[in-house]
C-alpha cells in the first residue's frame, strides 16, 4: 500500500495547497485579500472583508480540502497512521501553500475537516469551543484551546466522542494542534518587529495570532 499512500500524500498537498480565500476574493471583488485586513489567505480574513457569499464557498471548499483526502485514505483502507499523515498533509498544503511561495492561512478549516473525517462529535465539539470566544472577540485564543484540547479529549474522552482510543489517532490530531502553533510563530514579520520585544510577538502571536495586542491596530497596519 505504500504507492497509494504517497500518492496520496502528494495529492492531499495540493489539494490543500489550492489558496481558496485568495482566488475567491480575486474572482468576486477583485482584490488581493493578502493585502487587506490582517493579510491572512484564510476565511477569518474574507469574513473581515464583508463578503458573505465568498466566505460560505472558502469555508465548504477548505473544510473539504481536509474531508476529501482522509476519507480517499480510509476508503483504499490505509492504517490510521498514514490517514493521519495525509491529513496533516492537506493541512500543510493550506498553511504553506505551492501556489503562493509557500504562504498561505492558518489551516484551522481544513484542520476541522480532517477531524471531521476521523471524529464527527470531536469535531463538533472542538468546533463548539473555538465559537464560544466569538462574543469576546478572541476567537485566536478559543482555536487555541480548542486545538490543546483536541488530542486530550481523543484520548480520554474515546467513549464520549464514540472513536477508537487510538495512539495513531491521539498523536496526529496532536500533530495538527502543532501545525497551527507553528503556522502562527512563523508568520511573516511585519513592521511591530521593531518596536516590539521577540518575547512578547511570539507571545501575542501564540494567544492571538498577531503580533500585538490590540487588534483594531492590528487590522489597520498598512502592508
Amino acid at each position: 500500500m505504500i504507492v497509494p499512500f504517497l500518492v496520496l500524500i502528494a495529492g492531499a498537498y495540493l489539494l490543500g495547497s489550492v489558496p481558496t480565500a485568495y482566488l475567491v476574493a480575486r474572482w468576486r471583488r477583485g482584490i488581493d485579500i493578502r493585502r487587506v485586513g490582517s493579510g491572512n489567505v484564510g476565511l477569518s480574513n474574507v469574513v473581515a472583508s464583508g463578503s458573505r457569499w465568498s466566505s460560505l464557498i472558502v469555508m465548504a471548499f477548505d473544510l473539504l480540502k481536509g474531508m476529501v483526502p482522509v476519507y480517499i485514505a480510509q476508503t483504499v483502507h490505509l492504517e490510521i497512521y498514514q490517514q493521519a499523515i495525509v491529513g496533516l498533509a492537506a493541512i500543510c498544503g493550506h498553511n504553506w501553500t505551492i501556489f503562493l511561495h509557500f504562504s498561505g492561512g492558518r489551516g484551522i478549516l481544513t484542520a476541522l475537516g480532517v477531524i471531521f473525517a476521523f471524529a464527527p462529535w470531536l469535531a463538533l465539539a472542538m468546533l463548539a469551543v473555538a465559537l464560544a470566544s466569538l462574543p469576546f472577540r478572541h476567537f485566536a485564543l478559543g482555536t487555541l484551546i480548542a486545538l490543546v484540547l483536541l488530542p486530550i479529549s481523543s484520548w480520554f474522552l474515546s467513549d464520549f466522542f464514540k472513536i477508537d482510543r487510538s495512539l495513531a489517532l491521539t498523536v496526529g490530531l496532536a500533530g495538527i494542534t502543532v501545525l497551527a502553533v507553528i503556522r502562527r510563530l512563523t508568520a511573516p514579520k511585519t513592521e511591530f518587529w521593531k518596536s516590539v520585544p521577540l518575547r512578547q510577538v511570539l507571545f501575542y502571536r501564540l494567544l492571538f495570532d498577531r503580533d500585538i495586542r490590540d487588534r483594531k491596530a492590528w487590522l489597520a497596519r498598512s502592508r
